[in-house]
């Protein structure tokens, strides 16, 4: 690589540094906007129409947010098709509906980033960052199932708390089988959050494990130590 194309991949960089540091916190907000005008669009149908309709335009409004961004960002990469290669969460985040809320997992990570040093070990955030993923994906998701559910013939998941239910038991992989959806649109979303939930338990276990594996690791050192052991092959 020459020097004036390193050049240009530094200064797209920066850009884009510079665009996702302006647009991080309002982005969160955006999801969290979203999440809340979707979660009382469906959770409290007898509203006025006029109420309804505003909550469904500041739904619109939050993922014509997403789009720009990304379209933006895109754009200041200059990596053109390879950007969606790179970056294909932020692809499927602007695509489904589903995944919007985890935008807000991200902030944490950039407030992280800025104070120059991590506040927790590599494990405690992979676990943080799985455990309000679940929570942000099993909330949205409960409130898809159920507005595609509670209508239809044959429901099993006729109330909020059934698809709560339900969506726990996917997410864990245990799958009791007492509710299931019955809809097309309801079993796609089932797809969705079984794929997540085995991505996210391999996460946290695998993380608990090396977690587990360097307590027990700094325990032994510290007993030989104590014991006036040198480290193995000494």
């Amino acid at each position: 690589m020459d020097d004036d194309s390193r050049t240009g991949r530094w200064e797209n960089d920066s850009r884009t540094q510079h665009w996702e540091q302006r647009t991080d916190l309002p982005l969160a907000l955006g999801s969290l906007v979203y999440l809340g005008a979707y979660a009382v669009h469906v959770l409290a149908p007898g509203l006025p129409e006029p109420v309804h309709n505003l909550l469904l335009s500041l739904s619109s409004a939050a993922w014509a947010f997403f789009a720009v961004d990304y379209v933006v960002r895109w754009r200041l990469s200059g990596e053109g098709h390879r950007f969606v290669r790179r970056h294909w969460l932020d692809t499927v985040v602007v695509v489904l509906p589903l995944l919007r809320p985890l935008r807000i997992v991200r902030t944490y990570e950039v407030v992280e980033r800025r104070r120059g040093q991590t506040q927790l070990p590599l494990q405690a955030r992979v676990m943080l960052y799985a455990g309000l993923s679940s929570a942000l994906l099993g909330f949205a998701g409960a409130l898809l199932v159920y507005q595609f559910e509670h209508t239809a013939p044959d429901a099993t998941i006729r109330t909020f708390g059934d698809s709560v239910w339900w969506v726990c038991s996917t997410l864990s992989t245990v799958g009791y089988g007492d509710v299931v959806p019955v809809t097309t649109r309801g079993r796609l979303v089932a797809v969705g959050l079984m794929i997540c939930g085995l991505a996210l338990l391999g996460a946290v276990t695998g993380s608990f494990t090396s977690w587990l594996m360097q307590r027990f690791a700094h325990g032994d050192e510290k007993d030989r130590g104590e014991n006036g052991e040198g480290p193995p092959g000494w």
